[in-house]
């Protein structure tokens, strides 16, 4: 299960450019909360406070209780906005999470057995489709990640979401299709030689095998050469008879 962050957060009552503005000049990142029927609320953070929760590369997938003005709201990240030329974060929204809440997040993946893969030891490599995968579960449990076991498998083999065992009231986001995961595929080397031996030119009949098969007896003589042959020496016995 994911870890739930602690922030704190004020409330601001302006909204707009010119207010985010004036927030961002005091050193502070302006934020909504919105969602569970409820209207939204415009917030406030610490830059300094809320970036190391970021750059964890996990922010988006963790819960979060927001502390403002003495209320604990539980919600989770759902978009991040960034100054385009420097970088810095100039806006957050969250969601609210209320009872019971089921929630769309993206899960990393994680590989283990590399070593008891038959295909990498035969020098395979390791081809990642999918990173991270989009996952329903209820809001109090999102999974950190989600383990893919290599063991047994050889070079053309795929791993799909149908083969992992996910925990349970979690499903795929990608109901319509088998998402795929990671493929097992052949190294450069076997490839090129698959390529060459397809490519490679059928070898030459040989001459002795281009002769033609011996006529049938009462069969007409052949055309060209072995024609002339043939009526040679039918004209000398003409000769003779005269």
């Amino acid at each position: 299960m994911s870890k739930i962050i602690k922030l704190q957060a004020t409330a601001r009552g302006r909204a707009g450019k010119g207010a985010a503005r004036a927030v961002r000049r005091e050193g502070r990142i302006p934020g909504v909360v919105y969602g569970d029927k409820k209207e939204p609320q415009n917030i406030s953070f610490a830059y300094n406070e809320l970036l190391p929760h970021v750059n964890t590369g996990r922010f988006m997938s963790t819960l979060v209780d927001l502390e403002v003005d003495g209320a604990v709201v539980r919600a989770i990240p759902r978009d991040i906005q960034f100054e385009p030329v420097r970088d810095f974060i100039t806006h957050v929204d969250f969601l609210r999470l209320g009872k019971n809440a089921r929630i769309l997040v993206e899960v990393p993946v994680h590989f283990t057995n590399h070593a008891e893969s038959p295909g990498i030891k035969k020098g395979a490599v390791l081809n990642i489709v999918s990173h991270e995968i989009g996952l329903y579960c209820p809001a109090d449990f999102i999974p950190d990640q989600i383990v893919v076991d290599l063991t047994g498998l050889e070079i053309g083999q795929s791993v799909h979401i149908s083969a992992i065992k996910l925990p349970e009231n979690v499903t795929p986001a990608a109901r319509e299709r088998d998402l795929t995961i990671a493929t097992i595929a052949a190294p450069a080397g076997l490839k090129e030689e698959e390529t060459a031996a397809a490519e490679a030119p059928a070898a030459e009949v040989p001459a002795t095998a281009q002769k033609a098969p011996p006529a049938a007896p009462g069969a007409a003589p052949a055309a060209g050469k072995d024609a002339k042959a043939a009526a040679a020496p039918a004209a000398k016995a003409g000769d003779k008879k005269k």
